[in-house]
């Protein structure tokens, strides 16, 4: 019997919850399982997972295969990595304690990486609204000095339209009359 440790899927419809179970790889995807190792959750920022250590490298110790997915998880908390440092005791490297002394330096090494990263991605959501607050504001300006003019300009033409309306005569010159009177022809009388 292949023993291959990978996730089983729990919750419902698009909101996924998975268990990391080691199981025969001839059963189901969600069927029988040996043992659970532990539990990942990719909905949560960053994705939440719990896994039990030692059980999940004595599995690997023992043979047992294990997912693209699952391997990927076993890295982010190094698991493979204490797998390896195993593997140097076994060969006689360096003894277990300075193998354990090593992967606690490696985990806190990790820990402060996650932590950085997790602070860079908070300040670069602050930043991003700070800037999108910052847009807002300025066009919300805009639009209260449009509406300043526009007020402004309504004012003016109510002070125009209110102001008595003064009529224009046209006065009649001499000089256009003349012009636009038809030419007298003066004749001399003939001698």
């Amino acid at each position: 019997m292949a023993v291959k440790l990978r996730l089983q899927r729990h919750g419902r419809g698009k909101r996924p919850f998975y268990h990391i179970v080691a199981s025969d790889s001839r059963a189901p995807r969600d069927g029988k399982y040996i043992e659970r190792i532990g539990d990942y959750n990719p909905l949560t920022k960053p994705a939440t997972i719990n896994v039990n250590v030692d059980k999940a490298v004595d599995w690997l110790v023992k043979g047992a295969e294990i997912t693209n997915t699952v391997k990927a998880i076993f890295k982010y908390k190094g698991i493979l990595y204490k797998k390896h440092l195993l593997r140097g005791v076994a060969k006689g490297s360096f003894t277990a304690e300075v193998a354990e002394q090593k992967y606690l330096q490696w985990v806190d090494e990790h820990k402060n990486k996650v932590l950085d990263h997790e602070k860079k991605h908070h300040k670069d959501k602050t930043e991003i609204a700070a800037k999108l607050l910052e847009n807002e504001q300025k066009k919300a300006a805009d639009r209260e000095a449009k509406r300043k003019e526009a007020l402004a300009a309504a004012e003016e033409a109510k002070k125009t339209a209110d102001a008595p309306a003064v009529k224009a005569t046209p006065e009649v010159t001499t000089e256009a009359s003349a012009e636009t009177a038809a030419p007298e022809t003066t004749e001399t009388p003939a001698e």
